[in-house]
């Protein structure tokens, strides 16, 4: 199974969106501000990938934390911020077979589904 989560009006996303559909990938898509998000979905994706490459700092809801937020930011602070404002979460996160994938480069995905 795969599912690709985001927002759905991202321009990677639909970048990604784009991608599969071209190359006949069956996937679901999980709208993280639609469908929401579980603490167990978080942790599953932050044991794969790590917090400190989920949380995107380049957001501007990342850039909107008061300074003293953004100094504290540890692993536990980082999940409660991402549960909280999905937003904050790189995307997309890819799952495939049971492995998370972040990001969309074409080439990646080519060696993903090869």
């Amino acid at each position: 199974m795969t599912t690709l989560y985001g927002i759905k009006n991202c321009d990677t996303i639909k970048k990604a969106r784009a991608w599969l559909s071209a190359n006949n990938i069956d996937y679901t898509f999980h709208d993280y501000r639609q469908n929401g998000l579980t603490p167990r979905w978080l942790e599953q994706a932050e044991l794969a990938l790590g917090w400190e490459l989920m949380l995107n700092k380049r957001g501007t809801t990342f850039r909107q934390l008061s300074e003293e937020q953004k100094q504290g930011v540890d692993k536990t602070t980082a999940l409660a911020l991402m549960l909280e404002h999905p937003a904050m979460i790189k995307r997309p996160i890819l799952t495939h077979n049971d492995k998370y994938f972040i990001g969309f480069k074409a080439a990646q995905y080519t060696e993903v589904f090869s």
